[in-house]
């Protein structure tokens, strides 16, 4: 499985909706918390611009957030994605 990193914020709730369906798959994840100014900016130069949380990567993927992680599973494509199947450096947007 490829590593996971996940860009987050305590209260978020598409936060925890992301979190709750990599924890059902059965993935590990990093969490990133996005408390301050300086992970925030890390963030969305990471994301290309996404400043909303979370951002999510699997491996070299950027899937984008919560909607569209939750569009990869009903598409059948995230656990392609999550045992290292997935299109390098394609977008979520893209895997759709």
């Amino acid at each position: 499985m490829p590593p996971i990193e996940i860009y987050t914020t305590r209260w978020c709730p598409y936060c925890h909706a992301a979190k709750a369906l990599l924890k059902r798959k059965g993935a590990d994840f990093t969490e990133i918390n996005v408390s301050g100014p300086a992970e925030r900016e890390a963030m969305v130069e990471r994301a290309n611009g996404g400043y909303t949380v979370p951002q999510i990567f699997i491996g070299a993927v950027h899937v984008g957030g919560s909607d569209d992680l939750h569009a990869l599973e009903r598409a059948g494509k995230l656990d392609a994605l999550l045992a290292g199947e997935g299109a390098s450096g394609a977008q979520g947007a893209e895997l759709k």
